[in-house]
């Protein structure tokens, strides 16, 4: 296996109120696709550099997957946004909160060099959006 992320799923309990979330952050989609199977409904965002970030009603992710899960959007796994500056993460956060979002911890300079903070997505999802100093953002 090649060690490439080429898509990234997300499970949400409404999929409307996440399509519109991500839309108020400045993602593009087409909308929501997949009406015409018996599969469940998607949305889909391509992002730069090439992932694709998806929504996908978490009960047909369960059956498409044949999982459960147990504690919607509490699992150990952050999404990373890096931005240009420190007033970029201030920026982004507000914006995720003034769309719906919840801040988790609000930004700070890290021990190892970075100033980031915490938001959690209306289904739970936990992002970090981070400033690193060492990092090029295109």
């Amino acid at each position: 296996m090649r060690p490439l992320v080429h898509v990234l799923t997300l499970g949400v309990a409404d999929l409307e109120r996440s399509l519109a979330f991500y839309r108020e952050l400045g993602f593009r989609s087409e909308g929501i696709i997949g009406t015409e199977f018996p599969g469940g409904t998607a949305a889909m965002f391509e992002l730069e550099g090439g992932l694709i970030l998806a929504l996908y009603g978490r009960k047909d992710l369960e059956r498409d997957a044949n999982a459960t899960f147990d504690a919607p959007g509490r699992g150990e796994l952050s999404i990373g946004h890096l931005v240009r500056s420190r007033e970029e993460v201030d920026a982004v956060l507000a914006l995720a909160q003034a769309a719906g979002a919840t801040l988790t911890e609000e930004p700070y300079d890290r021990p190892w060099g970075i100033y980031s903070g915490y938001f959690r997505d209306p289904d739970g999802h936990l992002w970090e959006v981070i400033w690193n100093p060492r990092a090029t953002v295109a």
